[in-house]
C-alpha cells in the first residue's frame, strides 16, 4: 500500500496509467474510493492519481486542522514526491474548493481544474443546514451512520457502496468534522478572476440547488467551460460515471490540440 510520509502523518496514494497527470480531490468523508470509475477508464489515456486526505480512508490522522490551504499542500507533496512537475486538479463536490484554492495558490503546478457539482462558497440556508448537519454527526463520532447515508447517496451498485462505506469508516471523526466546517466557511468568489488556467465545470442538471454555484463560477472565471449533464444531480462521478469521463477526455483532448 503507497504511503507519502508528510510529517506528522502519512498520505495514502494511488497512481495509475500514463500520460499527462490528474489529481482527484474527495469532499469530507468520502475517499479516493469515490473515483473508482474514473481511474479504471481515465487511466487508459491519462496519469490518474488518487489520495485520501489526511484522516480520512486509509491515510494517517492529522493533528493538524484540516483546510484547503492545508490540502493544496500536501497535493504539491504528493507532486514532489511522484516527480510530477504540473497535473490537471479534479475535484468533486467541496473538493471543487480545493482545487480553487490550488488554482489561487499554486498556479505554477498546475495544468488546469475540473470542478465537479463545486462551489466557491456556500452562500445558501439548505446547503449550510446540510453541511452543518454533517459536521456535527461527524463530531458526534457518529461515524458509521454518516457513513451509510453519504456512501449509499453516492452508490450507483451494492459493490460500490460496500466499496465507499468500507474507506469512510476509517475516518478520524474530528478530522472529517475540520474538513466540514471549514468548507462551510471558506469563501474565494472574490478571487476568481485572478485564475487564469483553464476550468471544466461540470454539474448535474437535476442538481438545481447548484446552479447558482455553477453560474458564479462561470461568470467570474476568466477561461471556464460549463457543461451541465442531463438528466444528472449531484453525485456525477459515481451516478454518471460515463458520461463525465466521456466530457473529461474530450476537454483535455481539446486543451492539449490548443497548446499543441
Amino acid at each position: 500500500m503507497p504511503l507519502l510520509n508528510i510529517g506528522e502523518s502519512t498520505l495514502y496514494y494511488s497512481v495509475k496509467g500514463n500520460g499527462v497527470p490528474i489529481v482527484f480531490i474527495h469532499p469530507p468523508l468520502l475517499t479516493s474510493a469515490n473515483f473508482h470509475y474514473q481511474s479504471e477508464d481515465l487511466s487508459k489515456e491519462f496519469k490518474v492519481i488518487t489520495f485520501d486526505i489526511r484522516g480520512h480512508g486509509k491515510s494517517g490522522s492529522s493533528k493538524q486542522n484540516i483546510t484547503y490551504p492545508l490540502i493544496a499542500d500536501d497535493i504539491v507533496r504528493l507532486l514532489d514526491h511522484l516527480e510530477i512537475d504540473k497535473a490537471y486538479l479534479c475535484g468533486y463536490s467541496t473538493g471543487g474548493g480545493v482545487v480553487l484554492e490550488f488554482l489561487l495558490t499554486q498556479p505554477g503546478r498546475a495544468l488546469g481544474g475540473i470542478i465537479i457539482s463545486g462551489m466557491s462558497e456556500v452562500k445558501d440556508l439548505y446547503l449550510q443546514q446540510k453541511i452543518k448537519l454533517a459536521a456535527r454527526i461527524s463530531n458526534w463520532k457518529a461515524l458509521s451512520l454518516l457513513s451509510f447515508a453519504i456512501s449509499w447517496g453516492n452508490s450507483n451498485k451494492r459493490e460500490i457502496y460496500q466499496k465507499l462505506y468500507k474507506e469512510a469508516v476509517k475516518g478520524d471523526p474530528d478530522n472529517i468534522h475540520q474538513y466540514y466546517n471549514f468548507s462551510l466557511h471558506y469563501n474565494c468568489t472574490d478571487q476568481l478572476n485572478k485564475i487564469h488556467l483553464p476550468v471544466l465545470l461540470i454539474y448535474g442538471e437535476k442538481d438545481r440547488s447548484f446552479h447558482k454555484y455553477a453560474q458564479i463560477l462561470h461568470q467570474k472565471l476568466p477561461h471556464n467551460n460549463l457543461i451541465l449533464l442531463q438528466e444528472e444531480k449531484h453525485q456525477i462521478p459515481t451516478k454518471a460515471a460515463e458520461k463525465l469521463n466521456k466530457m473529461i477526455m474530450e476537454h483535455l483532448h481539446t486543451i492539449d490540440d490548443f497548446h499543441s
